[in-house]
């Protein structure tokens, strides 16, 4: 018994980036530079705890830790996304959300509108972007009944 795939699923996955509507590329391309800016700030806390004289060596390299897996996680989140894995849409989401209550204690807590300012903005487009009907009907999942 065959099972009828629509146009929409017969694609491979390094042929689906090319059929991956432009709002799924849009939020990879974010996504890509959000996972920059995290590699940018790992390095840059790096450099700072070796050159400088921080007040906790392992919280600054555990800080640095933390970024550079953020962006890690980030990088693996915009393949997925696009090669058009469902699987890949939750976690880009759930970081997405995350993102919203950190940028927004950034830029208007802590009065630093040039850090979280960015965040907030490209969290916000991310999350539109993923849910524009073009972008659900690419990366929902085939259910089996």
């Amino acid at each position: 018994m065959t099972q009828d795939v629509g146009p929409q699923r017969d694609r491979t996955r390094e042929g689906a980036a090319a059929h991956a509507p432009g709002q799924v590329r849009a939020a990879s391309a974010i996504i890509g530079l959000e996972a920059l800016a995290l590699l940018a700030a790992a390095a840059l806390l790096t450099f700072k705890t070796v050159f400088g004289d921080p007040d906790s060596v392992g919280r600054a390299m555990s800080d640095a830790g933390f970024a550079l897996l953020g962006a890690v996680l980030l990088l693996f989140a915009a393949r997925g996304l696009m090669r058009l894995s469902p699987s890949a849409r939750t976690p880009v989401l759930v970081l997405q959300l995350l993102a919203l209550p950190v940028s927004y204690s950034l830029a208007f807590q802590a009065h630093r509108v040039a850090y979280g300012g960015p965040i907030l903005v490209a969290a916000l487009v991310v999350l539109y972007l993923l849910f524009t009907p073009p972008a659900r009907e690419a990366l929902d999942r085939d259910v089996q009944r």
